[in-house]
């Protein structure tokens, strides 16, 4: 029987859910988008898979999941309409394409670009916590920034990947990593300057970003230095960063497909 292949871009807050991936007995994006698409098939054939997993409170501005049918979909505006009319409010279905069967959202090459969004030095409104992190210390905003810019280009990155295996690739690629003030995120309960750590890249481990933000808080706090950033990148390197910047800051906000 032939099959058909779309691919969702999709976006959300993710603060009141589990991550992406179906876990028992609790709410996931996974699971959400699953009981959409079902309602709206009305229990017809479907499979979905996503361009990766997020962790549990992250959001994402372009995340991508690929959907499987076996019968095509006659009407694409009117299908994504339909999922839309039917999502939760902090779930949205941006734009949906039809995909050859040699098309494959696990394997093909992909760039992503994360955004992490954070203040420091108050005690920020409530609103602000679903999607920005609040530091209470003071922190050398300069000093951060430059500690950013070193992880950028080819390093050895195994102090930035949550329980290493033995196994693992940890020489990658950082395309983008750049310290800068929030101009995209604006509410009138925010507070007057906000920041965002923007990095690029084609592959993140297990809290990458979240590791290589809390090393970057911690520089600014100064518990620690340019240096100690610098020697952990060198191969073989076993230095333990170990503070995990919280999810709730961290957005995915693109998926290139190369």
């Amino acid at each position: 029987m032939k099959k058909y292949f779309y691919v969702v871009d999709i976006q959300y807050l993710g603060y009141r859910f589990h991550g992406w991936q179906k876990q028992p007995n609790v709410k996931t994006l996974h699971l959400m988008v699953d009981r959409t698409l079902n309602y709206i098939m009305e229990g017809k054939y479907f499979k979905t898979l996503t361009s990766g997993r997020t962790d549990a409170m992250v959001s994402a501005e372009h995340a991508a999941f690929e959907l499987f049918l076996k019968e095509p979909i006659r009407n694409e505006t009117e299908f994504l309409a339909l999922f839309n009319y039917n999502l939760p409010q902090d779930i949205r279905a941006l734009s949906i394409k039809e995909v050859n069967a040699e098309f494959n959202i696990i394997q093909n090459s992909k760039v992503k670009e994360y955004l992490y969004l954070f203040t420091f030095g108050e005690k920020c409104h409530p609103f602000c916590a679903p999607i920005m992190t609040t530091i209470l210390d003071d922190l050398d905003i300069d000093i951060m920034k430059h500690g950013a810019k070193l992880f950028e280009g080819e390093h050895y990155l195994w102090s930035y990947c949550y329980k290493p295996t033995e196994n693992g690739v940890y020489i990658r690629e950082i395309v983008t990593c750049e310290l800068v003030e929030n101009h995209i995120y604006t509410a009138s309960y925010f507070p007057e300057q906000s920041y965002i750590l923007r990095v690029k890249g084609k592959g993140f481990m297990r809290n990458q970003i979240r590791l290589m933000m809390g090393t970057l808080i911690d520089l600014g706090k100064g518990n620690l230095t340019l240096k100690d950033i610098e020697e952990s990148f060198i191969p073989d390197s076993k230095i333990k960063m170990d503070y995990i910047a919280p999810a709730s800051g961290l957005i995915l906000n693109s998926v290139e497909f190369e």
